[in-house]
């Protein structure tokens, strides 16, 4: 595989979710330096590959971490953790969230590996939001579904109308921003179900590993191509219509109850004090 096949997958969203998206890369970047080593040409293929996803923050960590320790061992080293994190943080989170019936937004294996372990111990019920335009929020439903647990699916524009019927609110984030602007990154729609918890006082419970923390000093909400949104706005009215497609939102801190990580659960003042600095 070429690193512009690599690429265009991450950017396509055919491989999606930060962690998931890291590791697809690293998995890539093993073969690719096994046969032209650490050079220019590992350095070329990083750069294409990060630029794929700009906002999302774990890549580019573990490329951070890859260019200072530049080995296969390195690559596995990275691809270790961010699997032992999910497994890490399933169980912190199975034993910290006290809900029997949850919302959640989009499609992130670090809430859903969350959610499933909290059914081991009880039984719940999800509503899981469609998550427009791309909607990821059916495989969530599916996948859900598959590990038995009773899911209701709802459109983007419904969750103030059902935040009245959950205990708490379970999303994953794709960057932990800890410099301005500060707070956490997700699916765009993230920020609305935050406001409306907010309003109706439930946990709004945001679960990411650590190298999903972003101390990045310029910070890039993605906007994605207007197909996304209709594809007919491309060929028939796209010199009328002008279109936005951000692919993110940045919650501000103040709406966040909680955060998960594979080291503990936090209030956004306690993670920021453990985790804000260097």
């Amino acid at each position: 595989m070429k690193v512009s096949e690599a690429a265009e997958a991450i950017r396509s969203v055919r491989v999606q979710g930060a962690k998931e998206i890291a590791i697809y890369a690293l998995k890539f970047l093993r073969n690719f330096c096994k046969k032209n080593g650490f050079g220019l040409k590992f350095e070329v293929a990083a750069m294409v590959l990060e630029r794929a996803r700009p906002t999302a923050v774990v890549l580019h960590n573990c490329l951070e971490i890859l260019k200072q320790k530049r080995s296969i061992r390195t690559i596995d080293m990275l691809i270790r953790q961010l699997e032992t994190a999910t497994k890490k943080i399933a169980k912190i989170g199975s034993k910290k969230i006290n809900c029997n019936s949850i919302m959640t937004h989009c499609h992130s294996g670090e809430a859903l590996a969350v959610i499933k372990e909290v059914a081991k111990g009880r039984r719940i019920s999800v509503y899981a939001t469609i998550t427009e335009p791309l909607e990821q929020g059916v495989k969530t439903a599916k996948e859900l579904t598959a590990a038995g647990i009773p899911v209701t699916l709802i459109t983007d524009n419904a969750v103030s109308h059902f935040m009245k019927d959950v205990d708490c609110v379970v999303v994953g984030t794709d960057a932990i921003r800890v410099v301005n602007p500060k707070g956490v990154v997700n699916k765009v729609g993230t920020r609305n179900l935050a406001l409306a918890a907010a309003r109706e006082k439930k946990n709004f419970i945001v679960v990411g590993n650590s190298l999903k923390i972003d101390r990045r000093k310029k910070f890039v909400i993605e906007e994605r191509p207007d197909e996304e949104i209709y594809r007919e706005i491309s060929t028939k009215i796209s010199k009328k219509i002008k279109v936005r497609n951000p692919a993110f939102d940045l919650v501000e801190f103040d709406l966040v109850s909680w955060i998960i990580n594979e080291k503990g659960m936090y209030t956004p003042k306690e993670f920021l004090k453990r985790f804000g600095r260097e």
